[in-house]
């Protein structure tokens, strides 16, 4: 069985994800419930640190969070990394907070990878990777940013989800 591919449309141009199903089933099934339901047309990226990650789907256009299902249970603790280019769950400092968000890491981050099962090392769930569009990626991650509402790294430039889909 091959893993799902998702075409991410934004408008900073298209990335194509692949979802890691063997190694995160819980969450590559949350992904997909949120991609099947259309929740990540246009919504933005809200959060982008250069040279750490870029954050997006959960906020609108007129940045309004949006409502999500129940928070997940944390697969930090898979054996997979935070490299660069892998596609994690965001979530609050609660490590089975997760929901809709999700951030692509721009360089390796270690930090944000499983220790052992304590709040503050139980690491970020990563459940895919970028196999094209990393270039998109690195182009968001370079956009200037400002402090808006409770985030400091708002992109001056919306970057717009424009849509989310399986890709056969």
């Amino acid at each position: 069985m091959s893993n799902p591919i998702i075409l991410m449309e934004t408008s900073s141009g298209d990335i194509l994800l692949e979802l890691f199903e063997d190694k995160a089933p819980v969450s590559a099934a949350n992904f997909l419930k949120y991609v099947d339901e259309e929740f990540y047309q246009n919504t933005i990226f809200h959060r982008v640190i250069k040279d750490f990650m870029i954050q997006g789907g959960g906020y609108t256009v007129r940045y309004e969070e949006k409502p999500t299902h129940e928070p997940i249970r944390n697969e930090a603790g898979n054996g997979l990394k935070n490299l660069r280019g892998t596609l994690a769950m965001a979530r609050t400092a609660d490590p089975h907070s997760a929901s809709a968000q999700f951030f692509i890491n721009t360089v390796d981050n270690p930090d944000l990878d499983y220790q052992r099962d304590a709040d503050e090392e139980y690491g970020y769930c990563v459940f895919g990777q970028v196999i094209e569009g990393m270039d998109v990626v690195d182009k968001i991650q370079k956009l200037k940013t400002k402090p808006q509402g409770e985030h400091d790294d708002v992109p001056v430039d919306m970057v717009v989800i424009t849509g989310m889909s399986r890709f056969e």
